[in-house]
């Protein structure tokens, strides 16, 4: 993969705008495909049993150097899943770059006839619909800037492109990976699974690209000024309806990993630097000892973190 992608990255600060336009529809197509055999469903899930390794990859944000840094790393272990939380773009200069890498990952992986593909690209709250908007929300000029007045087109493109992303994934019976967190009313996976399908009457999709976990019990408004912060009971009540072990979320900066409510919810961070000023970035690696048994925060944390 590392001369693929010195390639691609060569290629995303050099490619004119049809060749990005080209790109974005491409992927967007090979998008439209898994959705609809997921028969409209916002899950993917994965059978511990029928993987190696699965890799995690939280938020991205235009931080071009970090991105690489971890596809680089990765390639020797010829991951058999990667998931990315979402988030890639905003906050980094080089988010329409991040994008282009991105999607030459996805269309790569998608030319194949397997039927479980690799790359798994969920919807973070900085991929929402237009009722939910992000601020600042940096990509709209950046593409802008890079591709003048063909930039709103890919702008407009990557936004069409954003309604066919999953935004969970559950790895069954051991853990539930989204951007944010968990709605407050779920009785079920289906209550996940179809969450876009009943926005805005319910605040589920809301809450599961915006919500943030807090210690202790409880919960009230979040200053995000969307989503919910959630104590323990309600990661409890939403993990025991679906049947796992751990959260595995990103959406909060940190540095890299960070353990919250007593080892339920792992949050995940993959970018560095500004405007969040973090040292430290990571993702997972959940091999076969992780996916043999479920692991709690403080485990993955421990065993599965790939910090630099």
């Amino acid at each position: 993969m590392h001369a693929e992608v010195d390639e691609w990255v060569r290629k995303a600060f050099e490619t004119s705008a049809d060749e990005c336009l080209a790109l974005i529809d491409e992927a967007k197509e090979i998008l439209d495909e898994e959705k609809e055999a997921r028969e409209g469903s916002g899950l993917v899930r994965i059978s511990p049993q029928a993987v190696r390794n699965v890799v995690v990859v939280g938020d991205i944000h235009g931080d071009m150097e970090s991105f690489v840094h971890i596809l680089k790393d990765i390639a020797a272990i010829n991951a058999d899943r990667i998931v990315f939380l979402g988030d890639y773009g905003d906050r980094g200069s080089e988010s329409v770059e991040v994008y282009y890498v991105l999607l030459k990952l996805k269309v790569s992986d998608g030319k194949g006839e397997q039927k479980e593909k690799k790359i798994i690209m969920l919807r973070g709250n900085h991929e929402g619909p237009p009722d939910m908007p992000v601020m600042p929300h940096d990509l709209p000029f950046l593409f802008t800037k890079k591709y003048g007045v063909r930039g709103k087109e890919g702008y407009e493109k990557i936004k069409e492109l954003w309604e066919c992303l999953p935004y969970c994934v559950l790895v069954e019976g051991r853990y539930l990976m989204l951007h944010g967190g968990l709605p407050l009313n779920v009785a079920s996976i289906k209550d996940i699974a179809f969450a876009h399908d009943s926005h805005p009457a319910s605040s589920n999709f809301e809450e599961i690209l915006w919500s943030d976990p807090v210690e202790g019990k409880g919960d009230f408004y979040s200053m995000r000024g969307a989503g919910r912060m959630f104590g323990e009971d309600v990661t409890e009540r939403g993990l025991r309806a679906v049947g796992v072990k751990t959260l595995i979320r990103s959406h909060e900066p940190c540095e890299g990993v960070e353990v919250r409510q007593g080892g339920k919810v792992l949050t995940l961070f993959s970018r560095k630097g500004s405007p969040y000023f973090n040292t430290r970035a990571a993702y997972l690696i959940l091999d076969e000892n992780a996916l043999m048994e479920a692991k709690d925060a403080e485990e993955l944390a421990r065993s599965a973190a790939r910090i630099w």
